[in-house]
């Protein structure tokens, strides 16, 4: 999980330096790489690249693509603590999705967690006076759909592969962001394409080992770790960007990312206790 953070955090600092190019042509080398490593592991492995629920499987990654597309629009706006901690608030906009649209149930302390959340997001946006709306929706768009994600996936289940599920949502990226970069292409300098380069196998490589995390340990003792990020980013965000983080943001992020993991925690002590 900490390799996973670390990638993590350097590819948002990447994106966060490569602020000449337009978001499509980052994502359009990242689904480069990514594509790179899936396809030929699907192939020599002989899995059903096609998989079996197609339709699903083009929503999922419709709704991965509106998120990564958002989301890294907003690193562009937001310093980079700021930028991340909102977009974790996705397992809250989760939760509400999976009552509407799974039928589960969630329990009383849970909505006074997901209350938290909001109250942090609340006083990022209205104490802290120099947020940038536009950034704030991006990620908060980005936060809703991969909320959306999540359901879906739970939905996929075990019926597919994931690195079908991801080889999906990379063509999907691939073939969007290609189109949508014509008018928009920068042709990069060789630092430039080498960091477009690490940037989407830092992606790949946070997505790896945060699987292989959940595969070899309790989710319960693993999944906290991953909120890392947010203060890896934050330090990113001072040292290499000269960013600056009030009292009053900082307190929004912690209430943020104290709403979420306890929420994410008594939500699988629930799953835990059901089973």
């Amino acid at each position: 999980m900490l390799y996973s953070v670390v990638a993590t955090s350097i590819m948002y600092a990447i994106i966060k330096y490569l602020k000449d190019f337009s978001v499509y042509q980052i994502i359009f080398f990242r689904a480069i790489v990514t594509l790179a490593f899936t396809i030929p592991f699907i192939l020599i492995n002989k899995i059903k690249i096609l998989g079996n629920n197609k339709r699903i499987l083009f929503l999922r990654s419709f709704l991965g693509l509106i998120s990564m597309t958002f989301f890294f629009q907003s690193i562009k706006y937001l310093d980079l603590g700021i930028s991340v901690s909102v977009r974790y608030t996705s397992p809250i906009f989760a939760t509400i999705f999976a009552i509407f649209l799974l039928k589960e149930t969630i329990k009383k302390m849970q909505w006074v967690f997901i209350i938290i959340s909001f109250i942090g997001v609340v006083v990022i946006n209205l104490v802290g006076l120099e947020i940038d709306l536009i950034g704030l929706l991006y990620a908060l768009i980005s936060a809703i759909s991969l909320g959306l994600v999540f359901v879906v996936t739970s939905k996929i289940g075990k019926t597919e592969n994931p690195l079908v599920i991801v080889s999906y949502f990379m063509f999907s990226a691939l073939v969007f962001t290609g189109l949508m970069s014509i008018d928009k292409w920068v042709n990069p300098s060789l630092l430039e394409l080498i960091l477009l380069l690490v940037s989407g196998g830092l992606g790949y490589t946070g997505v790896l080992y945060l699987t292989k995390s959940f595969q070899n340990s309790n989710v319960n003792t693993i999944a906290p770790i991953k909120y890392l990020e947010v203060i890896f980013t934050i330090i990113f965000g001072i040292y290499f960007f000269e960013e600056t983080y009030t009292g009053y943001s900082l307190l929004g992020v912690f209430l943020i990312l104290i709403g979420v993991i306890l929420n994410t925690l008594l939500k699988k002590r629930f799953k835990k206790k059901l089973l």
